[in-house]
C-alpha cells in the first residue's frame, strides 16, 4: 500500500514537473509571486511541484470589437462609431503585473483608444470625418495610443474605424431634412422648366406668327401680280379683237346657264341672245 502511495506522489510530482508550451503562446513561472523565469519558445520544460506556478498567454495577434460608443465632432454633431484594433502581447510579465489577462487588457485598450478617438473626432467637422478624414484620424490615434498601451506589454498593431452612423433619434429628423431638401431641389428644376417651356412656347408661337405673316405677304403679292398681269392680259386681248372678246365671254355666260332642263325668261330684245340668233352679231357700245 505504500509503495502505491509513493508511487502515486511521485507520479503527481512529476506530472506537475513537466509543462508544455505551444507555438502560439509563451510562459511565465513564479516562485511564491515571484517571477523567476519567461518562456518564448515553444517546447517542453520542467519546474519544482508546489513551488513554481506556471502562467501562459497569447503571443499570436489579437483583436478587440467593443460596442458602438457616441461622440461629438467639432461643429456638435453626434455620431456612433464603431472601431476594431488589433495587438499583441510583447512584455508578458509587464502585461501580467499591469493588466493580469486579455479581458483586463482589452478593458485598457478600449479605454484608450475611445478616449483618443474622442479627441480626433472633436477636433474634426463631421462632414470632414464622413468623407475624406477617416484614414488621417485612425493613424493618429494608432499613433497616440501605441505609447499608453506600451506601458502594458502590448504593442498597438492597428486600428480602424468600422462603422460610421448616426444615433437612431438623430436618423429621423437627418433624414426628414435630406428629403425636403431633395423637394426643394425638384421643385426648383420643375420651375426652370416650366420656365424654359414657356419660353420655347412663346418663341414657336412667335415664329408661326412670323412665317404666317410672311406667307401671306407673299400669297398677297403674287395674287396682286397674278390679277395684274391677268388684267393686262385681258385688256391686251380686248383692245385686239373686241368681237372675238366679246363672243367667248358670251360663250361662257351660255356655258354657265343654259344646262340640261334650264329655263331662261328674257326679253326679245336681250343682248345675251343676239348671238343665239345671229352669231355674226356685234354688239355696239351704248
Amino acid at each position: 500500500m505504500k509503495k502505491i502511495i509513493v508511487i502515486g506522489v511521485l507520479a503527481f510530482a512529476a506530472f506537475q514537473s513537466v509543462y508544455v508550451v505551444s507555438e502560439w503562446q509563451q510562459g511565465l513561472v513564479f516562485q511564491f509571486g515571484e517571477p523567476v523565469r519567461v518562456v518564448r519558445e515553444p517546447g517542453m520544460y520542467f519546474k519544482a511541484p508546489l513551488v513554481h506556478d506556471l502562467v501562459l498567454l497569447d503571443k499570436r495577434v489579437l483583436g478587440t470589437e467593443p460596442q458602438s460608443a457616441e461622440y461629438l465632432t467639432l461643429d456638435k454633431k453626434r455620431l456612433l462609431v464603431d472601431h476594431v484594433s488589433r495587438w499583441q502581447i510583447t512584455d508578458p510579465l509587464l502585461f501580467y503585473r499591469t493588466v493580469r489577462n486579455e479581458v483586463g487588457a482589452m478593458a485598457r485598450l478600449d479605454q484608450i483608444i475611445a478616449g483618443r478617438l474622442r479627441e480626433e473626432i472633436a477636433s474634426h467637422n463631421f462632414i470632414d470625418i464622413v468623407r475624406e478624414k477617416r484614414e488621417s484620424i485612425v493613424a493618429t490615434v494608432t499613433d497616440g495610443a501605441q505609447e499608453t498601451a506600451g506601458s502594458f506589454g502590448i504593442s498597438l498593431l492597428d486600428v480602424r474605424i468600422r462603422r460610421i452612423d448616426l444615433p437612431t433619434e438623430v436618423q429621423a429628423s437627418v433624414f426628414a431634412r435630406m428629403q425636403a431638401e431633395r423637394e426643394r431641389i425638384a421643385k426648383r428644376y420643375r420651375a426652370e422648366g416650366e420656365e424654359q417651356a414657356l419660353e420655347i412656347r412663346a418663341a414657336a408661337e412667335k415664329e408661326r406668327e412670323i412665317i404666317l405673316a410672311t406667307a401671306y405677304a407673299q400669297s398677297q403679292i403674287l395674287r396682286g401680280e397674278g390679277d395684274a398681269q391677268a388684267a393686262l392680259v385681258t385688256a391686251q386681248a380686248f383692245g385686239q379683237d373686241l368681237e372675238f372678246y366679246a363672243l367667248v365671254r358670251r360663250l361662257q355666260v351660255y356655258e354657265a346657264i343654259l344646262g340640261e332642263g334650264a329655263t331662261i325668261i328674257l326679253p326679245p330684245d336681250s343682248d345675251l341672245l343676239r348671238y343665239l340668233e345671229s352669231p355674226t352679231f356685234v354688239p355696239q357700245p351704248r
